[in-house]
């Protein structure tokens, strides 16, 4: 008897009041999304108009007021606060335009820290892991190097590898080359492209940048999700 694979992640009538503005709710709104397992998708369109905040709510880090959302089959506006955590932790990974590495570490502890936070595997499994994804950087011969000691690629490089390290089924990357110079944005996109296809992981990529957003074999627009004075 086949069965049916259930979509990485699954959006459904989904709102959120996100404060007000002149009296009226500044609303999420999202009536469908869906992504499949190991699809990649940019998310496009001006700030504002929902791209993090639609990352937040796939994380669970935002709950919406009404709606499903569900990420691998698991209704996450389902889930207690702890077992939410737990589950974001694995089976979500980040990576943001400001890198958030930790200064008093090194890079591979940076990447063993993330690993130990969502829980993966032994301490040999995760010394393993970690030195295996900042060599697939470019970063072996930087394992020591605390984060001010790495350029701004190389920081980047390392906030990828610790956001694969507990293998997550899903990465949300929220302008992951907002602050890098055009070439080396375009090897980083590369490279982050390359990781979640080898590693089997699906993709949002939210980017103002429309070359890089077209690179990708889906594209959403978010410009309709975010609705002032309230929900029709």
């Amino acid at each position: 008897m086949s069965s049916t694979i259930p979509p990485a992640v699954e959006i459904r009538n989904c709102r959120r009041v996100l404060g007000h503005s002149a009296d009226r709710p500044v609303e999420f709104h999202l009536d469908e999304f869906r992504v499949e397992v190991g699809e990649r998708v940019a998310l496009t369109g001006p700030s504002g108009c929902g791209k993090s905040t639609l990352l937040n709510i796939v994380s669970g880090l935002v709950r919406p007021d009404n709606g499903v959302v569900r990420v691998h089959g698991t209704d996450i506006t389902a889930l207690s606060p702890l077992a939410l955590d737990r589950f974001r932790g694995r089976e979500t990974g980040f990576v943001f335009q400001s890198f958030n590495l930790l200064e008093p570490f090194t890079a591979h502890e940076n990447v063993l820290l993330g690993m130990r936070f969502a829980g993966f595997g032994s301490g040999h499994e995760r010394r393993d892991r970690a030195k295996e994804l900042l060599d697939r950087v470019g970063l072996s011969h930087r394992l020591q190097a605390r984060p001010g000691r790495l350029s701004v690629g190389e920081r980047q490089r390392v906030s990828i590898a610790r956001a694969l390290g507990p293998r997550p089924s899903v990465l949300l990357a929220d302008e992951p080359t907002g602050a890098l110079d055009p070439q080396t944005a375009d090897s980083v996109f590369d490279l982050l492209v390359e990781l979640c296809m080898t590693e089997k992981t699906t993709l949002l990529f939210v980017t103002h940048d429309h070359d890089l957003a077209n690179r990708l074999p889906r594209r959403f627009d978010c410009r309709s999700l975010l609705a002032k004075g309230g929900a029709e």
